[in-house]
């Protein structure tokens, strides 16, 4: 793809954008001077997750695996596109007080074009991200957002995409002290550059990697991350280098007797993206409004998810709840007619979603915010579809009268004669769906 996102065909290209993957990368490429300049290499990764996922899924079956299970892939792309869709509406404001830091109170003057000034500024942006992560974990109102990224009981490199749509403003600050030196273009550039590394550490389809594990962050010490066993919390925090976890008391290794169960300490099942977004913040608050004290309020909101006013137990020093291996994986097995129907209206909003990243910097505010309101409020519909929620039809039966009516008031948004029949067929499908399953239920007691 190019700095607007259209596919590029040469084969130099398509081996930069793997290399990106694994930040093999040329310094003197991938060196900006503003920061208008610096690609979005994270959204012209996406055919490369899409390529990975799929390598994946077929290395788990040859080892006997069940691989990638649809319902929570589509919820981790949910999840990114949440992630994107918020990107989208604020447009990089979360970067503005970096740059404006940066102009106003830089302490040296590095130059943009200088390898050096490349390497400290990829060196620094993984310090800073060793702290930010290690703070989501570690700070209450923090982990409520990333929590979404821990949702999976799954491993795989679909849960590199899982993030919550807050995340980017959770973590701004804990990098503004690079902002005294790292010019912002160069910021960016390893800002992204960093979780394109993380997206292909989650899996378990990769074993050890030898002398690497020494000082990268590898998919063996991701996987301890990623654990709800007392063992596995609060560790690994690193995002490239591991070395920072070593340095700072953090870090352990996987070993072979390692039966790692993922997922959260207290699972909230669900394919739902918007109640994964928002189960924590809403748990959150109702430890704020529970205690009286503001001391205690303060702490429930700053201090660390298992903290209480009297006699807390850190999570990492509690015994292992021997029905924690027992605990059996959330799934719902849809009819073959609806996961066809979900994939194909699914691959639609994937391209709704494209097409929005291209033109959304030309499109007003209020434009953008309808489009991204209603390709996530798609997504939510999709994963009530995948919960099986009683909802869902007739949720899935608006959406598509949304579509149809905007598309038909609005000129520049006129669908083709093919599309338009799709969504219709699909309307009136599910209005006698609807129709026909909605029964009053009585029950008869007494004589």
């Amino acid at each position: 793809m190019d700095h607007n996102g259209s596919v590029l065909s040469s084969p130099s290209d398509f081996a930069e954008g793997v290399g990106r993957m694994f930040y093999l990368i040329d310094p003197k490429k991938t060196r900006f001077e503003r920061v208008g300049d610096v690609p979005n290499f994270y959204v012209q990764s996406w055919p490369y997750f899409f390529t990975f996922m799929i390598l994946e899924h077929i290395v788990l079956k040859l080892k006997g695996k069940r691989g990638i299970r649809l319902n929570d892939g589509i919820t981790s792309f949910s999840n990114g596109m949440f992630l994107e869709g918020g990107r989208m509406l604020w447009r990089g404001a979360e970067f503005y007080t970096y740059t404006w830091i940066y102009n106003n109170w830089k302490m040296v003057d590095l130059p943009w074009d200088s390898t050096a000034t490349w390497l400290l500024a990829a060196l620094g942006v993984d310090f800073c991200y060793y702290w930010m992560h290690r703070a989501c974990h570690e700070i209450h109102i923090l982990w409520a957002q990333h929590q979404v990224h821990h949702t999976s009981e799954d491993f795989n490199m679909g849960v590199g995409i899982r993030q919550s749509i807050l995340q980017g403003w959770c973590g701004f600050a804990f990098y503004l002290p690079l902002a005294l030196a790292i010019p912002p273009a160069q910021f960016m550039v390893h800002h992204q550059f960093s979780y394109l590394y993380m997206f292909w550490i989650h899996t378990e389809a990769v074993n050890r990697l030898g002398p690497l594990e020494y000082f990268l962050n590898t998919p063996s010490h991701h996987r301890i991350h990623h654990g709800s066993n007392p063992y596995c919390i609060d560790v690994n925090y690193g995002g490239v280098l591991i070395i920072w976890d070593k340095i700072f008391g953090t870090f352990r290794a996987e070993k072979d007797t390692d039966r790692i169960v993922y997922g959260l300490i207290y699972q909230q099942p669900s394919f739902n993206p918007i109640h994964l977004q928002t189960f924590y913040t809403k748990y959150v608050i109702a430890k704020f409004k529970e205690y009286t004290t503001w001391s205690h309020k303060l702490q429930a909101v700053f201090n660390r998810p298992s903290w209480k006013p009297e006699n807390y137990v850190r999570f990492q020093d509690m015994p292992e709840d021997p029905d924690l291996q027992l605990r059996v994986k959330y799934d719902v097995i849809l009819p073959k007619w609806c996961t066809a129907y979900l994939l194909c209206h699914y691959a639609l909003v994937l391209f709704g979603f494209y097409r929005l990243f291209t033109l959304h910097l030309s499109l007003s505010p209020v434009a953008v915010l309808a489009f991204v309101l209603y390709l996530l409020g798609s997504l939510t519909v999709f994963g009530m579809i995948l919960d099986a929620s009683p909802k869902a039809p007739f949720l899935e039966l608006l959406r598509c009268l949304v579509l149809i009516t905007a598309t038909s008031l609005v000129p520049s948004l006129r669908l083709n004669l093919f599309s338009q029949m799709f969504y219709v067929s699909s309307a009136i499908f599910w209005f006698l769906f609807v129709y026909k399953t909605i029964v009053i239920k009585v029950e008869k007691k007494g004589d």
